[in-house]
């Protein structure tokens, strides 16, 4: 399952420089349209310590929803006006999609922000939980909320790289199975960028 890991490695290795991360990495013939606009979101990448060691929390997207029905993502969503800063909404997504209390997490980095294929800059929010939480799934939007050990996903032999056609063209993504979760696209992009770090 990986090397023991905990926070203080994760927050050495955050010395080392970041590679550069998006939806374009692993297939340079699928470009970004000319002109395009960003939009601005933040994921909250939650650290939890459990009996089994530090866990990260993700969440599996309900299935009724427009985009990325079902898909296993970070709690997070778009920056709105009222927010102060990135960290401020992921916090904010947090406490809505799975009752995480902002006052319960402690705010240790800013990561470098992945852009997607469907036009959003992600900026991720790596946050240490102060005190166990029991978390409450918002139903419109949350299916499940699950843990994974941290010390899987910083082994980067975890990952592997599939493809599928998107717009007419083949495209090649990272993902990280878990038991029954098919971690893959900008989460586990994001990961990935982190395990890398973790073992340069």
């Amino acid at each position: 399952m990986g090397k023991p890991l905990d926070l203080t490695n994760i927050m050495a290795a955050l010395e080392h420089p970041a590679r550069p991360s998006s939806d374009y990495d692993l297939s340079p013939e699928v470009r970004p349209p000319a002109g395009r606009r960003l939009s601005a979101a933040a994921v909250l990448i939650a650290v939890a310590d459990t009996d089994g060691g530090p866990q990260i929390i993700l969440t599996k997207r309900a299935s009724h929803l427009k985009h990325h029905p079902g898909q296993i993502a970070f709690p997070g969503g778009k920056v709105d006006a009222t927010d102060a800063d990135h960290a401020a909404a992921a916090l904010r997504e947090a406490h809505e999609e799975i009752g995480l209390d902002p006052a319960n997490v402690g705010l240790m980095a800013t990561l470098p922000s992945h852009e997607t294929v469907t036009g959003y800059t992600i900026t991720p929010i790596l946050g240490r939980v102060h005190a166990p939480f029991a978390p409450v799934a918002e139903p419109g939007e949350v299916a499940e909320v699950f843990h994974v050990p941290l010390s899987f996903l910083m082994e980067p032999g975890n990952f592997r790289i599939e493809r599928r056609r998107w717009r007419g063209v083949w495209r090649q993504f990272y993902v990280v199975p878990y038991g029954p979760y098919y971690i893959w696209g900008a989460t586990a992009r994001i990961l990935k960028a982190l395990a890398d770090r973790v073992n340069p």
